[in-house]
């Protein structure tokens, strides 16, 4: 497997260091963008006139006077929270602000031109130099203005705080009489209410023929009060249950035997005369007793008891009747009153409620114009106490606390506030841009993003401003960046017998002829036999820096007019070789993709350890292409921050598609001043040898340097 075709890195998140990278890549646009917002905030901070600010303190309540009411008392202990917003906008208003207006004569003061102003210009004129602001935790709202004169300042701010106290007494006012108008319009409607009702209540009286008395009861008067017809439904109970009671009496005494019957009613209804005869018989039956047994049953004494006796008997059976005879008279009679009882309170409770279904029309036409009057009197109560309102001070609604002063140095422009602002906006702007710029910027930034984008493993990073490594010498600082490249190319390699490469690039101006160049040159440089071959047919530049002529060529050996060994030129190194381009026929345009050209590179892979074959940008030149298939390998050359990166990954799809082996990437033009991470890869091996005390230094005589000992592959 080869060690450096890994798998492309995973996408990280961005450190610190990445923002400080793109922060020095775009330094030039952020310091631009930072001075050009500087000046233009500090000139214009010095241009701008100067302005005064006067402020007048005021303390805002709700409608209130400043003596309390009876129904006062409770009135605005709600909380509002829009109380204190509509109070600005209050003072704010057309309305507050034309008192200013007339009031200080500002439609000719303010004349622009010599034209006075209309009044809604200059209350919009005046809207704008009035700012407000609450005094936190309190009822105090602040009137700060601002002219460009001290005196008029604190004239406006004045102004505007007594016109707004006087538009709030004048409000409170208006709606007040407004108030008592309406209220006393509605106590005249009332008034002609009563009137009609009382007429209506006058013609029903007389109409029903309610008496005085009932007049001036609430409802019709019943001929029973409440508490005689309980009297009388007590008394109908109790009569009842009498009854009854007697009744019983009397059908269990009916019930009884004579002899029982006797015995029993004195205690059932005690009677003195049934008493004293049953004393009688019982003493003349005792006489009865002693007698027989003293004279004998034939004394005239015993016979006179016998017919005494018998004489009591017969009172007392006449007496027993006559009691059961009274008691029965009695039910009788109970009876009766019981019944006129009901039908006394019937006959009351019926015409009770007659006369009130006759009375009634007249007794609720009453109530109606009681309820009137009741309303009437309300609207003489609320009317006499919103005109006591009226008349009550209300100084405490709007109190001017702190009258305004003159200012005694200029609040705005705040210059050293300006200023910061500028440079805290400019370094933001500056910034902001400089990573916008990046954003949009879709090239090759670093070497993650190429082997991300492209899945290919970058072999060497090469710095900006590279020269020819001949010219520079072998202890050039940007000549180990190409043995680095070089020693990655070799261990890239699954073969050792593959030996020919060539350089390609999406577009031009890339830097692929002087990485061939240089890497051809680094590999002579190591004792090995290198050719460069400039197939770069469209715009050959590779003679140019050896300064030798294009006349013979490549294409001179591939249209065979002349030899090998004709075409291939010498340079000052002696295992370095040299081919030009050569003049290219128009009609010759497809030489590349020929037999002899595959049979070109087949005798060069025999003849020379490595060759190197420049190429014409792949992206809408076929060359690059042929040239891809037709060697062994391929670098593919991307410039640092040059071409968009779907450019790059479609030129490698094009290597690829034509069967080129891609053997990694060279990242070209690296700015190291701007981008520290590419530090590593070029000037820290320069500074290591050239910083290295124990080192020898190189014989210029032998011509060795470190290179020479490499082996050669």
């Amino acid at each position: 497997m080869d060690p450096l075709r890994l798998p492309a890195p995973q996408e990280n998140k961005l450190h610190f260091l990445d923002y400080w990278r793109i922060i020095r890549i775009r330094k030039t646009v952020i310091l631009a963008v930072f001075l050009l917002v500087v000046i233009t905030a500090t000139l214009v901070t010095f241009i701008l006139p100067e302005s005064y600010q006067s402020t007048a303190r005021i303390k805002v309540e709700r409608d209130q006077s400043d003596v309390s009411l009876l129904d006062q008392r409770y009135a605005g202990n709600g909380y509002d929270p829009y109380f204190i917003q509509t109070e600005f906008e209050t003072i704010k208003s057309e309305r507050v602000l034309l008192k200013v207006v007339n009031e200080m004569n500002l439609t000719t003061l303010w004349a622009q031109g010599g034209r006075p102003l209309i009044p809604n210009e200059a209350v919009e004129i005046l809207r704008h130099k009035v700012q407000l602001a609450p005094v936190r935790n309190t009822t105090l709202l602040e009137i700060s203005v601002l002219s460009e004169k001290p005196d008029e300042a604190k004239d406006l701010a004045n102004a505007v705080a007594r016109a707004y106290k006087e538009y709030r007494l004048e409000q409170r006012k208006e709606l007040s009489n407004g108030g008592i108008a309406a209220l006393e319009a509605r106590f005249k409607e009332q008034e002609a209410k009563i009137h009609d009702a009382q007429t209506n209540v006058d013609g029903l009286r007389e109409k029903l023929k309610i008496a005085d008395t009932m007049a001036n009861a609430d409802a019709p008067t019943m001929l029973m009060t409440a508490e005689t017809l309980r009297k009388l439904d007590g008394t109908r109970i109790e009569s009842e249950t009498m009854l009854i009671r007697e009744e019983t009496l009397v059908d269990d005494l009916t019930k009884l035997p004579k002899e029982q019957l006797i015995q029993t009613l004195p205690t059932a209804a005690p009677d003195p005369t049934l008493t004293s005869l049953l004393d009688q018989l019982n003493m003349a039956e005792q006489r009865l007793v002693l007698g027989t047994k003293e004279y004998g049953p034939e004394h005239p004494e015993v016979i006179k008891a016998k017919s005494q006796i018998e004489d009591l008997k017969t009172k007392i059976d006449a007496r027993v009747d006559g009691i059961l005879i009274g008691l029965k008279a009695r039910i009788s009679a109970s009876k009766q009153g019981v019944a006129k009882l009901k039908a006394e309170v019937e006959k009351a409770q019926q015409e009770d409620i007659e006369k009130a279904a006759i009375s009634r029309p007249y007794y609720d036409a009453k109530h109606k114009l009681e309820e009137l009057q009741k309303f009437s009197q309300i609207l003489t109560l609320k009317i006499m106490s919103e005109k006591i309102e009226v008349a009550q001070p209300k100084t405490g609604m709007v109190e001017i606390m702190d009258v305004a002063q003159a200012g005694l140095r200029p609040v705005r422009p705040n210059k050293p506030l300006n200023i910061a602002l500028g440079i805290i906006i400019g370094l933001v702007v500056g910034v902001g841009l400089a990573f916008f710029i990046e954003y949009l910027d879709t090239s090759v930034k670093t070497i993650d993003d190429v082997e991300r984008s492209l899945q290919s493993p970058v072999l060497g990073v090469i710095p900006q401003n590279v020269g020819l490594i001949m010219e520079e010498g072998v202890d050039s600082p940007h000549a180990e960046a190409y043995r680095v490249l070089r020693t990655n190319l070799l261990f890239s390699r699954k073969d050792d017998k593959l030996n020919t490469v060539a350089v390609v690039s999406a577009g031009a101006g890339e830097g692929k002829s002087t990485t061939v160049f240089n890497l051809a040159s680094v590999f002579a440089q190591s004792r090995q036999r290198v050719l460069i071959v400039d197939s770069d047919l469209r715009r050959p530049t590779l003679h140019k820096m050896l300064r030798v002529s294009n006349s013979l060529g490549l294409t001179n050996y591939l249209l065979k007019q002349n030899t090998l060994e004709e075409v291939i030129q010498t340079t000052n190194l002696p295992t370095l070789d040299f081919m030009a381009s050569g003049k290219l026929p128009s009609s010759s345009l497809g030489i590349l993709s020929s037999v002899q050209m595959k049979d070109l590179i087949t005798e060069l892979k025999r003849r020379y350890d490595f060759i190197f074959f420049d190429s014409p940008p792949i992206m809408g030149v076929s060359d690059a292409s042929i040239l891809a298939s037709e060697v062994d390998m391929t670098l593919q050359v991307i410039q640092y921050r040059r071409y968009p990166q779907p450019m790059n990954i479609r030129a490698k799809q094009l290597i690829e598609k034509v069967g080129g082996n891609l053997v990694g990437i060279v990242l070209n033009n690296i700015n190291m001043s701007q981008d520290e991470s590419y530090y590593y890869y070029s000037g820290y091996y320069h500074d290591y040898y050239s910083r290295n005390d124990d080192q020898e230094p190189v014989s210029r005589e032998s011509g060795k340097n470190p290179s020479d000992d490499e082996t050669k592959v």
